[in-house]
């Protein structure tokens, strides 16, 4: 049995796998990624929760082929350098360099929305698809385009960034300069945002309720409270699904990939997301009268689809594209 290191890098955790050749992790770690502490502190964690990942499988590192990170931002794989990461304000930062030295094994980067979106695509919800585009509502938005088995980053690495396709540009001040993305209405960090503007215009309101009982205000808070019939609760949701809609048809009529994949924490709300979401997607994309329109469905991997793709990253830099993997 062979075992690789998948590194998920995330605005707000760090999660780290080992995970063997079947696409089954068999071990992992989470650290708090506290990015305001800076560059180097986070790197630390970064090379912690692999070798904690590595302890807790027990297998020595010097048994793991290579480890692999997805990384929010520019990740340029031939450099090793994430160019930029508005999320983690990072700019040339040769993580692949300094965490291939940190364990002493063979290092790969890719953007982490990327990653994510190849272990969908091998073991996941995308599985047996010839394109497919994986859009995960996280800390960001971010965005995954995999065509005939290889990831589409552009000619500058920097491809594939949805989430900063702008969908209102009076809207709110974006992180990466820009006002009104994608990502500032339908992340969850947009929908926690737009919550508590609500909760502060109606403090009487079932939804403000709602955040009490919670003891805070959360991605849940809002559908929570419309699913017991409160107006506001119901207004941002409808307002977060309106975007969606609008943001994952724009996509659609550029790309119309065979099946779209939608992950993060949101997308824990099944079918109180995804029904009228595919309403409105169905109402309005240009293809409607086709005969084969994209699939859409909800990501099946979890948490787990950031690891095991950058898990796989080895494989898709110096190997031809993997043809499947047993995932149980």
């Amino acid at each position: 049995m062979a075992y690789s290191l998948g590194i998920d890098i995330g605005g707000t955790n760090i999660k780290a796998g080992v995970v063997d050749d079947g696409c089954n992790i068999i071990a992992v770690s989470k650290i708090k990624t506290n990015s305001a502490q800076g560059s180097d502190e986070v790197l630390k964690k970064i090379a912690e929760a692999g070798k904690a990942a590595a302890k807790e499988a027990k297998i020595p590192l010097s048994e793991i082929k290579w480890v692999g990170m997805g990384c929010p931002g520019t990740c340029n794989p031939e450099t090793g350098l994430v160019e930029y990461s508005n999320n983690l304000k990072w700019e040339n930062i040769p993580l692949q360099k300094i965490i291939s030295e940190a364990l002493h094994i063979p290092a790969y980067i890719e953007n982490d929305a990327n990653a994510a979106a190849l272990g969908e695509y091998y073991t996941g919800a995308a599985k047996g698809a010839k394109s497919a585009i994986i859009i995960t509502l996280g800390t960001g938005l971010g965005a995954g385009i995999i065509i005939d088995g290889k990831l589409f980053s552009g000619s500058n690495y920097a491809g594939a960034e949805i989430g900063h396709t702008v969908l209102n540009p009076n809207g709110d001040q974006c992180t990466c300069g820009r006002k009104g993305c994608f990502e500032t209405f339908c992340s969850a960090t947009a929908l926690v945002k737009h919550t508590k503007r609500a909760i502060e215009e109606h403090p009487d309101s079932l939804l403000a309720e709602a955040a009490k009982k919670e003891g805070r205000v959360s991605g849940r808070t809002a559908f929570n409270a419309a699913k017991s019939g409160d107006r506001y609760g119901r207004e941002v949701v409808d307002n977060f699904i309106d975007y969606l809609a609008c943001g994952l048809i724009n996509t659609i009529n550029i790309f119309q990939p065979d099946i779209l994949c939608i992950g993060g924490g949101v997308s824990n709300e099944g079918d109180n997301l995804l029904i009228p979401l595919k309403k409105r997607i169905k109402k309005e994309i240009y293809s409607k009268n086709s005969s084969h329109n994209t699939e859409i469905v909800l990501c099946n991997l979890g948490n787990k689809a950031g690891i095991i793709g950058a898990a796989l990253l080895g494989k898709q830099y110096i190997a031809p594209p993997i043809k499947s993997c047993h995932n149980t």
